[in-house]
């Protein structure tokens, strides 16, 4: 693993700390290569002074104490060095800090979550996506993309899953969420005036960039268009009403942007999710 350190280290981080560390590998990607070049190209957005650092919930990022950027850990492809991402994210945690991930594609969250419930315990788990990526494998590999929420699911990692914005469930996946009683909240139905889930305690959450509509997010490598708009995002992170202790944004395709519009939504997103942590 090769490190790119920011202008923070592991050392300095502190109970309570926002902990933004990029987590670069799309090996498990099953369509195209790309969202190991998203951390980078978030930052780009985040820091290029078009917007300040400001959250709508009036945190501020900028020479925030308690926000940290540890910068970009480069995964290589074998799967110990994809494993070894919860080793990574342990030390974020052992410090009492909560990780804020930019992948890299859907895969991370497997890894990134493992070290969350070695620290909490199971948490309860908000994810929002196009698809529910629920395969007991895909393509011969349990590690896809297309797989990380049947890993966290039969390992016990979280005690409730709630999926918004999922468009494209087949039968195979259907029985999955039975089978693991997944709460799926299919965008055919979904209404956010009427949605609120009520968590029993902390909450992590995982976004993946496609369950925008395209529209808003042209840079993913899924298009699959009928999803979310960034201010229904908006409305139910901001009406989460316990504790977010982690959070990743995967699934950014650089490759496939345009105007950098995609970075600037994620970049807007990792706003609005530390500053949630923050506040």
């Amino acid at each position: 693993m090769a490190v790119d350190q920011s202008k923070h280290s592991y050392q300095d981080l502190e109970s309570g700390d926002v902990a933004l560390i990029g987590v670069c590998s799309d090996a498990n990607s099953s369509y195209l290569r790309g969202p190991a070049k998203a951390p980078k190209k978030i930052r780009e957005a985040l820091y290029c002074g078009s917007a300040n650092l400001s959250s709508e919930l009036g945190v501020t990022l900028g020479n925030n104490a308690q926000f940290k950027d540890l910068g970009d850990q480069t995964i290589e492809e074998s799967v110990d060095d994809f494993l070894n991402i919860t080793q990574l994210l342990s030390p974020v945690l052992s410090k009492g800090a909560k990780p804020l991930t930019l992948g890299g594609d859907h895969a991370v969250t497997y890894p990134v979550l493992k070290a969350v419930a070695e620290k909490h315990g199971p948490v309860n788990l908000l994810h929002f996506d196009a698809h529910p990526d629920l395969y007991h494998e895909f393509e011969g590999n349990q590690y896809s993309h297309a797989c990380p929420f049947a890993r966290i699911m039969e390992q016990g990692l979280a005690k409730r899953l709630v999926q918004v914005g999922i468009r494209t469930l087949n039968e195979h996946q259907k029985t999955q969420a039975e089978k693991y009683s997944v709460e799926i909240h299919e965008m055919s139905r979904f209404d956010v005036s009427h949605f609120k889930p009520d968590f029993d305690g902390p909450v992590y959450i995982s976004f993946d960039m496609d369950a925008l509509d395209p529209a808003y997010a042209p840079g993913v490598s899924h298009h699959e268009p009928g999803g979310l708009s960034v201010r229904d995002v908006l409305t139910v992170i901001q009406a989460v009403d316990v504790p977010v202790i982690g959070a990743d944004i995967v699934e950014y395709n650089p490759t496939r942007d345009v105007n950098d519009m995609t970075a600037m939504v994620a970049a807007k997103l990792l706003k609005e999710l530390a500053g949630k942590m923050l506040s």
